[in-house]
């Protein structure tokens, strides 16, 4: 993998949000629609494969990490205005979803 700049690390704003609300995306086998809490006025609507590894039981009210500052894109014809952070390993089939280890108010800044 190519190394980048601290310039350009600095770039990438990540804080802490909140998942308020979860449901399926119609019509797929592994989406997720979540609308995150990360201290702005609104919430953040992201799009997420995370149906496989997590329930919505298990999502729902669960502080997470998320990039906030990355151009919308679209999956499967809806909006995803952010993209959380999760740790993967595709051999064993496992994703995890980052959190916070204490509790830490919604919209904090990663550094």
């Amino acid at each position: 993998m190519d190394k980048i700049k601290f310039e350009d690390w600095k770039k990438v704003e990540i804080k802490v949000g909140q998942i308020k609300s979860i449901e399926r995306v119609p019509d797929t086998d592994k989406l997720y629609k979540l609308q995150v809490d990360i201290g702005e006025e609104k919430t953040r609507q992201v799009i997420t494969g995370l149906v496989p590894y997590y329930s919505e039981e298990e999502l729902k009210n669960k502080k997470i990490i998320v990039v906030t500052n990355l151009e919308p894109a679209k999956f499967k014809g809806e909006d995803s205005q952010a993209m959380l952070l999760a740790a993967t390993n595709k051999e064993k089939g496992k994703v995890v979803i980052l959190t916070v280890e204490k509790d830490v108010e919604v919209g904090t800044l990663i550094t």
